[in-house]
């Protein structure tokens, strides 16, 4: 199976976890029992039965077994349906041969990335990871993995390539990006790097599936300056949105309806503060023209 399809394929294990967790959520609430009347089905604490429905852990047959003859489900095919879900989140990804440069905490993103129907990023120091050229990868990466040997950085840059495909694949998520002018103007790998990356963007913005804005310096302070945030929407109504939130060595996932509201709040306030999309080509022609 090539990277591409693997990516298209249902968003991976993560995924999976989530869909699974949450249709079992929902049978135990539509017959009013508690996690904690649950866990006794099979055994365990009111916690594992929270992290099944969250998707955090994967499943043993047995439990969902135990799990849906608790729930009152007796429906042959749906027992079916459940069971394989179960089993394929608990297959490893299509990033499973970039495990040696991809971190764990960072292996969810690239599952919930490649199943998204939306993807809004805000980016307040680099251009956003799908849109990035691979020389501009490479200065990236060796920036931020100094002890990195050149075998590594490669290794890197390919698992970034594979994850752009999902831009111009058959069904491909909408991505809407906002770039601070600060992250073009930073003159990471120097100037030809950047011109090749500039000129990139311009590709992108073509793109039906693409929108770019700009973030000028002339907005002034703005709520994204607390830092950089992905929100992440899918095809299934089960999943809820996804807040992304990336530190120096882990990353925070939020679902939870206020505070994904909060994000989207600030979202749309940088989105009106940026200059709107029909300006964006123009914004970047004056920059390529000063690089």
């Amino acid at each position: 199976m090539t990277e591409s399809r693997a990516q298209g394929g249902g968003g991976g294990p993560t995924v999976q976890r989530m869909l699974v967790g949450a249709k079992l959520r929902r049978l135990r609430t539509d017959i009013g029992l508690t996690r904690e009347e649950a866990a006794e089905a099979i055994r365990a604490s009111e916690w594992k039965i929270h992290r099944l429905e969250n998707g955090q852990v994967g499943f043993k047959q047995r439990d969902i077994v135990d799990l849906l003859r608790r729930y009152r489900v007796t429906d042959p095919a749906e027992i079916d349906e459940l069971l394989a879900m179960a089993r394929e989140a608990n297959n490893p990804g299509w990033w499973q041969r970039y495990t040696d440069v991809l971190p764990q905490w960072f292996r969810a993103y690239v599952d919930l990335e490649s199943a998204a129907t939306l993807i809004r990023t805000y980016e307040g120091q680099f251009v956003p990871g799908l849109l990035q050229t691979d020389d501009y990868m490479r200065a990236v990466i060796r920036g931020a993995h100094l002890d990195d040997s050149a075998e590594e950085v490669g290794r890197r840059v390919r698992l970034r390539m594979a994850r752009q495909t999902l831009l111009t694949q058959e069904h491909p998520p909408r991505l809407w990006a906002v770039v601070d002018e600060a992250a073009l103007r930073r003159p990471v790998g120097g100037r030809e790097v950047m011109r090749g990356q500039v000129e990139r963007l311009l590709e992108a913005a073509k793109l039906p599936n693409v929108t770019l804005q700009v973030l000028g310096f002339d907005s002034g302070a703005h709520p994204g300056m607390v830092g950089s945030f992905s929100v992440l929407r899918f095809p299934d109504q089960e999943l809820p949105d996804v807040v992304y939130l990336e530190h120096l060595t882990s990353a925070s996932y939020l679902n939870k309806p206020d505070e994904v509201d909060q994000y989207l709040h600030v979202m749309e306030s940088i989105c009106v503060r940026a200059a709107p999309p029909e300006r964006t080509a123009e914004l970047l022609d004056k920059i390529l023209d000063q690089l």
